[in-house]
Formats: C-alpha cells, sequence, structure tokens
C-alpha cells in the first residue's frame, strides 16, 4: 500500500484523488447507447447485453416460473439472514415517516405540508462480479414503505441467461413489481426511456460502475431524476492505538474486494498501527477468493499517517468518504467534526460490513466525494414533498397588500391585479 507521512495541504487533492475515469472518458459510449435505444427499444438492450455481458437473452422479463425456481435453490440459513436483516431495514426506514405539518402562518392564512411517494421508480442491481442482493433489501424496502406503485427492477444476466437466485428470491421477497435481465448502461436507458419490454420510470436508483453512474448523470438530462452519483465503493478508517490492527484490515479488504476500482484509506495518527495494519492487510489478502480484484484495489490506496486529531478530521473532511469507521479513544471529538461522509461506523466491533448487510441503516451511499453535497438513501428518496395553502377572506386582507407592493416592485402587475381584484370585492361588500 501507498504510505504518506504528514503530507503538506496543498498536497491533499492529489493525494486523495479517487481512481476512476472522468466523464468525458465514458459519455460518448453512453451517448451512443442512449441514442440507439431511443431509437430501437429492446433491440438495443438485446444488442448490447450481448456485447458487454457475453450473452444473448430472448425475453427480457423474469417470469414467475423464474421465481418459484429460485425460491427453492437459496439455501434456508440464507433466506432466515435475509429475513433478518429486511426485518431491521425495514424498522430503521419505517421509523424515518414523519407526519403532515400545518402551520398559520398569518391569521386565514393555512400551510401545510404533506409527502407523496413517487410513482414509478427504477432500481439498478448489479450482478457482475458479485450478486449484490443486498441492494434490494437498501432500495425495495424503503420504496415499499414509501408506497410507490410501480418499482421495476433491473439486474444483469450471467453467462446462461439468468439472474441469481438470491437476487429474486430478495426481489419477489420485498415486493418489486417486475425483474428485468438487463444490466449496465443498456438498463439505465430502458429506465429512462421506456422500451417495449421496460417501463419508464420517474427516479432510479442504485450503485453500479464507473459507466452506471455515468448513465445515471446523463439520464437527468432526460426529465429522470436519480438518487445520487453512486460510484466504486471507497472506505476511511481513522485509527490509533487503541483499535484493532486485525479489524482495520478486514475492514479495508472488505471494501476492496467490492471491485478494482474501489479505494480505501488509512488515516492514523500512530506510525505503530499504520505499520501493523500493512502487515495485516497482506497476511489477510492472501486467503480472499476475490484476491485478484482486490489487490488491484489496494494498489489504489493509501495508509496516511498525521501528526495530530485535528489535521486528520480535516483531511477525512476534505475526502469526504462514502463510509467512514472511527476507532479511536477520543472518538467523540472525530464524530463531533465530521461534515462530509455517508455513514459512519463507531467502534472496534462495528464493521462496515454490518451497514452494508443488516444492522438496518442504508449502504446505498454517495462516493467520489459527493458526501459533501448528498444523503444516502433513505426514505425520503422515495417521496417528494407537496405544499397546500388556503387563504381566508380575513387572510388575504392582512397579507395582500404587501404582495401588491411586492409584486409592483418585480414589475409583474398581474400578479398584483390577482390580489388587487379580490381586495377590492372585500371592499364592495
Amino acid at each position: 500500500m501507498n504510505k504518506i507521512y504528514n503530507p503538506k495541504r496543498e498536497d491533499w487533492k492529489s493525494i486523495l484523488k479517487r481512481p476512476t475515469k472522468s466523464v468525458a472518458d465514458i459519455e460518448s459510449t453512453v451517448n451512443t447507447v442512449f441514442d440507439e435505444l431511443q431509437k430501437d427499444g429492446d433491440a438495443t438492450i438485446k444488442k448490447y447485453t450481448e456485447k458487454f455481458d457475453g450473452v444473448s437473452v430472448a425475453d427480457l422479463l423474469v417470469t414467475d416460473d423464474e421465481i418459484v425456481e429460485a425460491n427453492s435453490l437459496v439455501a434456508i440459513e440464507l433466506k432466515e439472514a435475509i429475513l433478518l436483516a429486511k426485518e431491521n431495514i425495514d424498522k430503521f426506514h419505517a421509523a424515518q415517516k414523519t407526519e403532515s405539518i400545518e402551520v398559520e402562518t398569518s391569521p386565514g392564512v393555512h400551510c401545510w405540508q404533506v409527502k407523496r411517494p413517487i410513482e414509478k421508480v427504477g432500481l439498478y442491481i448489479p450482478g457482475g462480479t458479485a450478486p449484490l442482493f443486498s441492494t434490494i433489501l437498501m432500495l425495495a424496502v424503503p420504496a415499499n414503505i414509501a408506497g410507490c406503485s410501480e418499482i421495476i427492477m433491473c439486474t444483469p444476466p450471467n453467462k446462461e441467461g439468468k439472474i441469481h437466485p438470491a437476487i429474486l428470491y430478495t426481489a419477489n421477497l420485498c415486493g418489486v413489481t417486475k425483474i428485468f435481465k438487463v444490466g449496465g448502461i443498456q438498463a439505465i436507458a430502458a429506465m429512462t426511456f421506456g422500451t417495449e419490454s421496460i417501463p419508464q420510470v420517474y427516479k432510479i436508483f442504485g450503485p453500479g460502475n464507473q459507466y452506471v453512474t455515468v448513465a445515471k448523470q446523463i439520464a437527468t438530462k432526460y426529465g429522470v431524476a436519480i438518487d445520487m452519483p453512486a460510484g466504486p465503493s471507497e472506505l476511511l478508517v481513522v485509527a490509533d492505538d487503541t483499535a484493532n490492527a486485525e479489524f482495520v484490515a478486514s475492514d479495508l479488504l472488505s471494501q476492496a474486494e467490492h471491485g478494482v476500482d474501489s479505494q480505501v484509506i488509512l488515516v492514523t495518527t500512530s506510525k505503530a498501527m499504520l505499520e501493523s495494519v500493512e502487515k495485516e492487510v497482506e497476511l489477510q489478502i492472501e486467503d480472499l477468493p476475490r484476491k485478484d480484484i482486490a489487490q488491484k484495489a489496494i494498489d489504489n490506496s493509501k495508509l496516511i499517517y498525521l501528526e495530530d486529531d485535528q489535521t486528520a478530521q480535516e483531511l477525512i473532511n476534505e475526502y469526504g468518504p462514502e463510509h467512514y469507521i472511527v476507532c479511536v479513544e477520543d472518538e467523540g471529538s472525530y464524530l463531533s467534526a465530521i461534515s462530509n461522509a455517508g455513514s459512519v461506523f463507531i467502534g472496534n466491533y462495528t464493521p462496515e460490513s454490518a451497514g452494508d448487510y443488516a444492522s438496518g441503516t442504508n449502504h446505498t451511499l454517495p462516493t467520489n466525494g459527493y458526501a459533501k453535497q448528498y444523503s444516502g438513501v433513505n426514505l425520503d428518496s422515495f417521496m417528494k414533498s407537496m405544499t397546500f395553502q388556503k387563504i381566508s377572506k380575513e387572510g388575504i386582507q392582512e397579507i395582500g397588500y404587501a404582495i401588491e407592493l411586492m409584486a409592483e416592485a418585480e414589475g409583474l402587475q398581474a400578479h398584483k391585479n390577482a390580489v388587487t381584484l379580490r381586495l377590492n370585492s372585500l371592499d364592495d361588500e
């Protein structure tokens, strides 16, 4: 791993750079697929599924028979684990429900806010090097709690043209409306425009590789909302001598195995901890089935030593990690200082894996520094707020003159007239 000691502040930007391609490198490929799919629909999906996934798919829609078969193939122990995770995720997201608010801002002026579900949502579930059925829990569970009426899911097929049984089992368990065998750019384009088989949606959720991330960003140009620009996974751990080096190394590797473009960073005020973690990473990586993937990610990762806590806290906020593990003696100081992070994990016994699967928090989080301005997926991600107002005769008299003055000052006479006519009608009574 790359070891860096007391980096100068002016070097932080280059040190903390993510190992991702720029949008410009990928955008032309994405635009080509989008343009073709707008014209040729399902034919384009099948063309690029064969090109990118190496499989020819006759029917894009997963059938009921396939779901029944998948249900029989998932081990009972795994089903029980998925059910436990679903229960915790349900509890945490159901607790995020809020009541409507109503305020009388002036006498006779009543304003209130109500939340309504987004009717049609699309879920993208990666399935390339790992079948991420856990992401279905993170997206479909809050979508159902919110009351979304149509929940469409796209996930890439394997070389046999099938979907992993655990993905189908979980999707069916969580109330997904329709499941389609399509991944990558073509999946995002299909949910953006709609095709003969796949419905158009209003908002697209879910992580993916860099091509999926760019495709989601381009989808916004066509009037479709997205959860966030969620790309390759990343983790930053801050640890001092009170941390367990073995645990820290396991957390770093848990993110490194996601993909070759993942990034993991250790920030520490202890040189001894830095050296111990490096040794543990070297030991533990040898036993990983996904060693080759993890090793490439580790090659892009950093071990950073800083002399004091305040500088460490400032560097962490500058990075804005997707996942942030805090294993230090003075954890309160680090927790109060953090402004930019997707999800925070505290103490030696809180692995990032817990948030990925079963603690209850959501694992669909902002990456690539977007934690500075985006939240992770939550219940409100699947809802929109609508405001209402009702003004009585007393109310329009209370605020009408102010409206007239402001409208006139902006040069909007029709706005003023809409109030003046009402006020005059009351004067005539």
